[in-house]
């Protein structure tokens, strides 16, 4: 299996670098802008948004043979919640994926297997407040314009008739490693937590109304992605991905406390993109005191989660929208993988301290 990884300096492609890595007879090539640093990886420093520039990097003998491709790329708004529905944004995100697989199709088509696409709830129209309850795979397109379904479309369109396969992946929430992602809750709530930490306050959980939500492990996902890869039954399918439980987060935010060394106090409510920007300063101090190894620059740590954590949170004013993914294909077809949700955030929070990103408790 020769696997290329596109987006694996993001949440999902770093998660599926780490694991094909770790799979017997496997060569991996990740391909982003940024090196993600994968042990046992190749990486290919390339600028998707540069037709010519990337058509000429992936001519490189080192793609020959490819067997697997796995699309994570993603470009994103400053403004999140606005990009979601800009229409240059999804044409560039369009130009990102086809300039990533029409030349990498056109020269290992005799040896190519198989695709795999990422997308996410938005596939139900959660960012303009409708979907499903639960979301299945079999629900009509939504009556909106999203670069998921330009992609998709794209992907049919090159698949037609040929040997390969496809499988598309819908994960609800992704929480993995990764450094400035858009949309990576740990490093904001890790961040959040360093600096009331420093200032000799409990952990107050920011957000708002209870709600009902859904997370995906990113090594979940990366298994997931593992499997469709080569199962048969995930050949030319869309699957939910999720851990497989729901939460609420004032009943897993005690855990979170616990795990990064505090106590966790009543909520107070805080949009955290108004308020945490003016103390970047204080980042900086925590990162030299305790001499981590995370990015000085707090922006370049959390990027733009601290918007998407106020969404999630429910720091915005109004109840999230539920968004709940039924994972009853999936499973269905054979990957029964599932992991507890708050064993997830006790893993990743130790994960982040022992890699020297957040300080230990």
């Amino acid at each position: 299996m020769k696997v290329v990884i596109f987006g694996a300096s993001g949440v999902v492609g770093h998660a599926a670098a780490e694991h094909f890595a770790g799979l017997t007879q496997c060569e991996v090539i990740t391909v982003s802008r940024r090196s993600p640093k994968v042990p046992g990886t190749t990486h290919a420093s390339v600028d998707l948004a540069d037709r010519s520039g990337s058509a000429r990097a992936l001519a490189d003998p080192l793609f020959d043979g490819t067997t697997h491709v796995i699309y994570a790329a993603l470009e994103e708004s400053a403004n999140l919640f606005a990009g979601w529905r800009d229409p240059e944004l999804m044409a560039r995100n369009l130009r990102l994926f086809c300039n990533a697989l029409d030349p990498l199709v056109s020269a290992n088509g005799g040896t190519l297997e198989h695709v795999n696409l990422l997308q996410g709830a938005k596939a139900y129209g959660l960012h303009v407040g409708r979907t499903p309850m639960p979301a299945k795979e079999n629900a009509p397109r939504a009556d909106h314009d999203n670069f998921y379904f330009l992609q998709e479309d794209v992907l049919r369109t090159l698949a037609g008739d040929a040997r390969w396969s496809w499988t598309i992946l819908r994960p609800q929430v992704v929480f993995g490693e990764s450094l400035g992602s858009p949309m990576n809750l740990l490093p904001a709530i890790g961040v959040y937590a360093a600096l009331e930490r420093q200032r000799g306050r409990p952990l107050a959980f920011p957000g708002g109304i209870r709600s009902v939500q859904e997370a995906t492990d990113a090594r979940l996902l990366a298994r997931a992605l593992a499997w469709a890869a080569v199962a048969p039954a995930a050949r030319d399918q869309t699957f939910n991905v999720t851990n497989g439980d729901v939460y609420d987060w004032h009943e897993v935010w005690p855990t979170i406390a616990e795990c990064l060394g505090m106590e966790a106090g009543e909520p107070a409510p805080l949009r955290l993109a108004d308020a945490m920007p003016a103390r970047a300063g204080e980042w900086t101090e925590v990162v030299d005191h305790y001499r981590l190894q995370a990015p000085r620059d707090m922006d370049a740590f959390v990027g733009a989660s601290w918007q998407y954590a106020d969404l999630l949170f429910g720091s915005l004013g109004s109840r999230p929208l539920p968004a709940l993914l039924s994972s009853v294909k999936i499973r269905q077809a054979g990957f029964g993988d599932a992991i507890d949700t708050e064993a997830m955030f006790r893993q990743w929070f130790a994960r982040f301290q022992e890699l020297g990103l957040l300080p230990r408790p």
